[in-house]
């Protein structure tokens, strides 16, 4: 990938007081407009990269060294002003756990406006109007009977929803989702996958799709970025990864499945038909190029 194809560009080492070496040398690019997949198991450093790349690290103690390079900024050289103005405006976030992750104390309309308010300079009408085309862009309740609900009267789906919506409601080109469906049930996890492959499709918005789920990850990924051992030990198109991994790690993980959804049990599809037939996420697309 040319440095000029290049969304986000990154080289980084981490630790933390108590555990060195958290991540080392890892590298990773991400191309405009893709969805990739970060995956790896509980404790490989997920979580913790999607903090050092919004400069958030430091919040639990951790220290990280190198480059982070974000539509040609090096984000390691910003002032923490101008990381809070980039922060939810460029690159959004989306966390596992949506009801704690909501202020139980203020309504919905409330927390979304303090979003848009924090980013935007309009007035009111303004406001409203983007937090309502928010609401619809993930089939959420537009009307005021919604927005003055607490986060403890809506469902653990629609609070995910509004994490999402809270998220996009300026529209980044960088989306950071870290685990966003581990809390959800099965019908619940389906749709919030097909709504981010809508917001990739419809917006051109790139998403980073952090989960230990390899059957979410094939369903919804462009390609995959597998993580051991504090390193990028293998990335490839989603196809590549699950028809012909390469790394015994990511062997090892495929092999745990109940199922490869790019195997065919007669062998007489191509890899990836199967999956592509078996679940509601379009089939896959060169990385960098949106769904059609």
């Amino acid at each position: 990938m040319s440095f000029s194809e290049s969304l986000l560009s990154l080289r980084l080492s981490i630790d933390y007081r108590s555990k060195p070496d958290v991540l080392r040398n890892l590298a990773l690019q991400m191309r405009r407009g893709e969805i990739l997949g970060l995956v790896g198991q509980s404790g490989s450093g997920k979580s913790t990269l999607a903090l050092a790349i919004l400069r958030l690290l430091g919040l639990r103690g951790g220290v990280s060294r190198g480059e982070i390079r974000f539509q040609g900024r090096d984000l390691m050289s910003l002032s923490e002003r101008e990381m809070r103005e980039l922060r939810g405006r460029q690159i959004g976030l989306v966390l596992q756990s949506p009801l704690s992750s909501l202020n139980p104390a203020l309504r919905i309309g409330t927390q979304l406006a303090e979003a848009w308010r924090a980013h935007a300079n309009g007035n009111r009408e303004d406001c409203t109007r983007s937090i309502l085309a928010a609401l619809k862009s993930v089939s959420l309740p537009e009307g005021e009977r919604f927005l003055r609900r607490s986060p403890s009267q809506v469902s653990v789906g629609q609070a995910q929803r509004v994490l999402i919506a809270m998220a996009t409601l300026h529209r980044p080109p960088l989306l950071i989702a870290d685990e966003p469906t581990s809390a959800l049930d099965t019908i619940t996890q389906a749709e919030v996958l097909r709504l981010f492959a809508s917001l990739n499709r419809e917006l051109g918005m790139a998403i980073l799709y952090i989960s230990h789920d390899l059957l979410s990850v094939a369903s919804l990924c462009h390609r995959i970025a597998i993580l051991h051992e504090g390193e990028i030990v293998e990335c490839g198109e989603t196809q590549q990864i699950f028809a012909q991994p390469t790394h015994p790690y990511t062997c090892q993980l495929i092999e745990a499945l109940p199922r490869n959804p790019f195997e065919s049990p007669d062998r007489g599809n191509t890899p990836g038909q199967q999956a592509m037939e078996t679940t509601d996420v379009p089939a896959h697309v060169p990385a960098g190029k949106s769904q059609q």
